[in-house]
C-alpha cells in the first residue's frame, strides 16, 4: 500500500459478504489517457476491480442516450438547463465502474474521486451518479466531493421523501447510494410529516456509520432521542430493486407510532 496518500479508514469496520460498487458517468471530450498526478488528485489511479470505458455519442448513440431520458433527466433540464445543455453537447462520455469485496478502508473511493476530478480538469462537463440519482456540475463536484479531502459519506448518498400512496399524510423516507460502501440502504415507511426531521436525522446517522464500516444487526432496536420506542431494523430486498439498486434495511415501528405528533 502506498504511504504517500492518507488512507480513508473505516473505524467501525466489520467484514460482510457484500461488494462495494461504483458507477459514474463523466460527460465531455475527456482526455482519459492524460497522466494523473497522485499528489494533486490524492489518488493512486483506477483501483483494482474498477475500469474506465469510453463511449462516443456517434458510435454508441443508444448507450449514451440512455442516460438522457426519464424523470431524472427531465428534472435536470427544468432545474439546471445550462448544465443539461453542456451534457447534450458533449461528444462522448467516460464510465468509471467496478466493484470489490467489502473493503476495510475507503481508499478505493478516494482513488476514484481523484480520477473523476482529473477528468473534470481534462474535459468533463458533468458527472452523473446514478447510485444517488444526482448530476454534478464540475464546480459542485469539486466543492462537495473533492475539496473536503475526506470521505464525507452524506455527500455520497441521498435521502428521498415520497408520499405513501394509500395516505398522502404519510411519507416514505429512504436512502440511495450506500451500495458504494458495501452496505444496505435505509428505509422507513408510513412516517407522519411531524416526524420527518428526526427520521431524516436517523437515516443520516446510519449513512455515516455504515459508510465507516458499521453492520446493523438484524432486529436491532432503535433508541434515539426524539423517536418513539419500538422501532426495529430488518434486512431485506435485493440488488435489482429499482428503488435502491441495493439491499436495504427496513426500520419499522408498531402501526401508527409515527403517524401522530412528535412527543
Amino acid at each position: 500500500m502506498s504511504t504517500d496518500l492518507d488512507s480513508w479508514e473505516r473505524p467501525y469496520y466489520e467484514r460482510t459478504d457484500a461488494r462495494a460498487s461504483l458507477f459514474y458517468v463523466a460527460f465531455g471530450d475527456i482526455a482519459v489517457d492524460q497522466p494523473l498526478s497522485r499528489s494533486r488528485y490524492r489518488s493512486a489511479g483506477v483501483p483494482e476491480g474498477f475500469e474506465i470505458r469510453r463511449y462516443d455519442r456517434g458510435r454508441d448513440a443508444a448507450y449514451v442516450a440512455g442516460f438522457l431520458d426519464g424523470y431524472l433527466w427531465d428534472r435536470l433540464r427544468q432545474e439546471s438547463p445550462a448544465l443539461a445543455g453542456e451534457i447534450e453537447a458533449a461528444p462522448a462520455c467516460a464510465v468509471l465502474l467496478g466493484s470489490i469485496p467489502d473493503p476495510p478502508t475507503l481508499d478505493y473511493l478516494r482513488d476514484c474521486i481523484g480520477v473523476l476530478t482529473h477528468f473534470v480538469d481534462n474535459g468533463a462537463r458533468a458527472i452523473f451518479d446514478p447510485q444517488m440519482f444526482h448530476w454534478w456540475s464540475p464546480a459542485d463536484w469539486r466543492t462537495r466531493i473533492f475539496d473536503p479531502g475526506a470521505p464525507v459519506p452524506r455527500h455520497h448518498a441521498t435521502i428521498l421523501v415520497a408520499e405513501e400512496e394509500e395516505d398522502p399524510d404519510l411519507v416514505w423516507v429512504h436512502s440511495r447510494g450506500l451500495r458504494r460502501f458495501a452496505r444496505p440502504d435505509i428505509s422507513v415507511r408510513r412516517v407522519g410529516r411531524t416526524w420527518l426531521d428526526p427520521i431524516v436525522d436517523l437515516c443520516n446517522r446510519f449513512i455515516e456509520h455504515q459508510a465507516f464500516g458499521l453492520v446493523i444487526p438484524e432486529g436491532r432496536e432503535i433508541r434515539m432521542a426524539g423517536l418513539p420506542p419500538g422501532g426495529r431494523a430488518r434486512h431485506g430486498g435485493h440488488l435489482d430493486d429499482p428503488a435502491f439498486n441495493n439491499l436495504h434495511v427496513e426500520i419499522a415501528w408498531p402501526a401508527g407510532a409515527l403517524a401522530g405528533k412528535c412527543a
